[in-house]
């Protein structure tokens, strides 16, 4: 059975003991600032691929890296003029960036050419993700192929027997996070949160 916590009720050493059990390879659900996550320590292949199997996920799709500052986004990846501009300007928040890795990020590509990053706005989760040695690999907390979940009846549901740890953090609203390549020249993938118009503004220039 997974240990469930409502996120409001969750104690000083509670939220220390779960950060330390992600990092050690538990695999949670939480909520974030879009809909129900769910996701485990980002250099755990063991952990990750019981998410992939949890969500019936093909594991040609990668996952999100979800971290608690530009810094550390910053220690996995190349850093670029781009990413800074972008990352000042609407993280934490919802945009995802697909960025090259650097040496100590090389072994989260998996076979892709980017890892997608992001500093939520969620500020429970940002908290979390601070107090985590590993950045936090993510994705919806849903059946492959099934609506994205926002209610916690629907998590509980799936994932009461499957999820280590669940953090409840209430009824959320799904917006989805914009998500712009940057491994070359700037390309929006999907348009969600951030609009098309504010990322060029902020570039500077136009993007594919």
């Amino acid at each position: 059975m997974s240990r469930i916590f409502r996120i409001d009720k969750l104690t000083e050493i509670q939220l220390v003991q779960t950060a330390a059990q992600i990092d050690e390879g538990a695999v949670a659900a939480f909520a974030t600032d879009t809909v129900y996550g769910i996701g485990t320590q980002a250099f755990d292949e063991d952990a990750i691929a019981r998410i992939y199997q949890i969500k019936g996920r093909p594991s040609q799709m990668p996952m999100q890296i979800l971290l608690g500052s530009i810094a550390h986004a910053q220690e996995i990846t190349a850093w670029g003029e781009e990413a800074d501009k972008l990352a000042r300007a609407f993280w934490p928040g919802g945009l995802t960036m697909i960025l090259p890795a650097n040496a100590k990020g090389r072994p989260l590509l998996r076979s892709f050419s980017g890892l997608g990053l992001r500093v939520p706005a969620h500020p429970f989760l940002r908290d979390l993700l601070n107090r985590m040695k590993n950045p936090l690999a993510s994705t919806s907390a849903n059946l492959h192929g099934s609506p994205v979940i926002t209610r916690e009846e629907d998590l509980l549901q799936f994932l009461e027997t499957k999820a280590d740890i669940i953090l409840l953090g209430g009824d959320l609203s799904c917006v989805a996070s914009s998500v712009v390549d940057l491994t070359s020249v700037p390309k929006l993938l999907r348009e969600g949160a951030v609009s098309r118009l504010a990322l060029e503004k902020t570039l500077g220039f136009g993007v594919k």
